[in-house]
């Protein structure tokens, strides 16, 4: 791995996963806020990597 994609994975997956994961366990009924937030969340990385790219 390059040093870029440790520091991608040590700031923004790994507290990503806990943050989904504190979420979820906290509505003991359903989980749809986890859901919820996990799918704003991918929503919003493509809208910025696209942004960033420029669609190529």
């Amino acid at each position: 791995m390059t040093a870029p994609s440790l520091i991608f994975w040590t700031i923004f997956v790994l507290p990503l996963v806990v943050f989904l994961v504190w979420i979820m366990r906290q509505d003991k009924r359903s989980g749809w806020i986890g859901l919820i937030v996990l799918a704003v969340m991918v929503i919003g990385g493509i809208i910025w990597m696209y942004l960033k790219t420029g669609g190529k």
